[in-house]
């Protein structure tokens, strides 16, 4: 079974600094918020709404497409194959509110190196290096 989702690194500059969002899920994990690509949507489409539905952010640009990142799952006796397009998205408002979803965890803007050592999955931390070596270069 397919599970097609969509999602994004999200920074913003604050007070010269770039910070980046990050969600803790159910299970304790840091990692970027995401969610499944419904019915006639496209996968920017559900970037942009994950954020909102699962951050409050709701004013966002996307800037680039990262990647993908594949992985099995079980779900009781199904095999799922998630697959996430992963966007560089940048917060335009540097003071809007964040607003978790009542099954995270967590959610909180990091500093690059402490980003990267809150993020638990080796494939999200290679999307944060590009994400940071495009933002130095510009956001292309």
């Amino acid at each position: 079974m397919r599970e097609p989702t969509a999602g994004g690194i999200i920074f913003r500059i604050k007070g010269g600094e770039t910070e980046f969002l990050l969600i803790q899920d159910a299970k304790y994990r840091w990692t970027i918020p995401k969610g499944h690509i419904e019915s006639g949507e496209s996968p920017k489409e559900t970037a942009v709404r994950e954020i909102a539905e699962e951050t409050g952010l709701k004013n966002v640009q996307i800037l680039s497409w990262l990647g993908k990142v594949e992985f099995k799952y079980r779900r009781q006796d199904r095999l799922v194959l998630m697959t996430t397009q992963v966007y560089l998205m940048k917060a335009l408002d540097s003071h809007e509110g964040l607003q978790k979803e009542g099954w995270m965890n967590g959610i909180r803007w990091f500093g690059f190196k402490e980003a990267l050592d809150k993020i638990e999955y080796d494939d999200i931390s290679k999307l944060l290096l590009l994400a940071k070596s495009r933002i130095k270069k510009g956001n292309r």
